[in-house]
């Protein structure tokens, strides 16, 4: 095939053969409409069809295993299942059964959405950023602590969001990356000199950028402004409209030099999939209406809108173009992940994108 390809300046001509891209050849001369791109990854989704990955029991390994088929149909390659603060009952349940999962995927033929590993979005959080996690379950930050939380199960443990403030010991986050995990600085009221201490050990991510954490000021940079400004570090951040205004994220992608710092996340809960209404959510309840989910209270809890679904908004608000919007939720995160991007070699995982009358929209491609 022939298409312009996320990632290259030039038309590609791609071949694929037995589920793979076996060449890619750079044609200077052609034009070609459309886009083709790797599928989605998303390094913040905390549940989908009803089932939120918190609450996890072996009774729901076979839902767990329809999520994974669903959100290949929403344009997923990948994702990480992300637990939330919760107990740590629940959360030493939940990462055997995540690990099941994923030795299955490992068996199975059939086409659906790889869990990378576990994106651990707590318990170690600044309770007074702690936003809609319940302030019952967030513990102090060590080594021990973690380990207590983690236990055998630090391999599949491929993301963890800490507060760096909360390890006055500086240990942490060594100690995360000496066992290849990803330290993402959230939930935090981290000024900027704690910030870029933290990024100096070894962090390299922002969980959902401007939420949970001091807005930016311009006497008071804090930790946002630390990550932006750092060419190292990537931030993440939901392109709803509802958690971050589209003005706000324009300033982050500039910033940040675009799909070179930055990449899209859902923070989907666990009604993705569903109809709006109200939705238990651990102890409590949500409302999920217009894709936007509010605690009784009105705090903003998430979202139910799929990753793409970002995409579609970052070209429609018009401040960004279409490759580098595809990109942000495609190639960035893998690259924040260290993995690699589309190439020879690839698996042929791809998705076609076109605009049709002004909307984006994109399909599968299948050999």
């Amino acid at each position: 095939m022939i298409a312009k390809v996320i990632g290259y300046q030039e038309v590609q001509e791609i071949q694929i053969a037995d589920g793979v891209v076996q060449s890619m050849r750079a044609l200077p001369d052609v034009q070609a409409q459309g886009w083709i791109s790797q599928g989605g990854l998303d390094i913040q989704i905390n549940g989908a069809l009803g089932l939120a990955f918190p609450d996890i029991e072996e009774k729901d390994i076979d839902q767990i295993k329809k999520i994974c088929y669903f959100l290949w149909e929403q344009g997923l390659d990948a994702f990480l299942p992300t637990i939330v603060t919760t107990s740590p009952k629940k959360i030493k349940r939940a990462l055997p059964i995540i690990k099941e999962v994923m030795q299955w995927q490992k068996d199975t033929a059939s086409p659906c959405a790889q869990i990378l590993g576990v994106h651990l979005e707590g318990p170690f959080l600044n309770a007074e950023k702690r936003g809609a996690h319940p302030g019952e379950f967030l513990l102090p930050l060590s080594i021990a602590t973690l380990k207590n939380i983690v236990g055998s199960y630090l391999d599949i443990t491929k993301v963890i969001t800490l507060a760096p403030e909360l390890d006055p010991r500086h240990e942490v986050i060594p100690y995360l990356r000496e066992n290849g995990v990803i330290v993402s600085l959230g939930h935090s009221q981290s000024s900027e000199e704690q910030a870029k201490l933290a990024f100096s050990q070894g962090a390299t991510m922002v969980t959902h950028a401007y939420n949970a954490m001091p807005p930016l000021h311009h006497r008071r940079p804090g930790l946002l402004a630390a990550g932006m400004l750092n060419p190292e570090v990537y931030c993440g951040v939901i392109a709803d409209g509802q958690h971050v205004s589209p003005s706000m994220i324009d300033i982050l992608l500039r910033v940040s030099n675009y799909d070179q710092g930055v990449f899209l996340v859902s923070d989907a809960l666990s009604p993705l999939g569903l109809t709006d209404g109200i939705y238990p959510w651990d102890d409590r309840k949500i409302e999920i209406k217009n894709g936007t989910a509010r605690l009784a209270d009105g705090l903003l809890a998430g979202t139910t809108l799929s990753l793409l679904s970002g995409v579609k908004n970052l070209v429609s608000w018009g401040i960004c173009g279409i490759e580098t919007a595809i990109s942000l939720a495609t190639q960035s995160p893998r690259r924040a992940m260290g993995l690699p991007t589309l190439q020879e070699g690839s698996p042929a995982h791809l998705l076609y994108w076109q605009q049709d009358q002004g909307r984006l929209n994109w399909q599968r491609i299948t050999d």
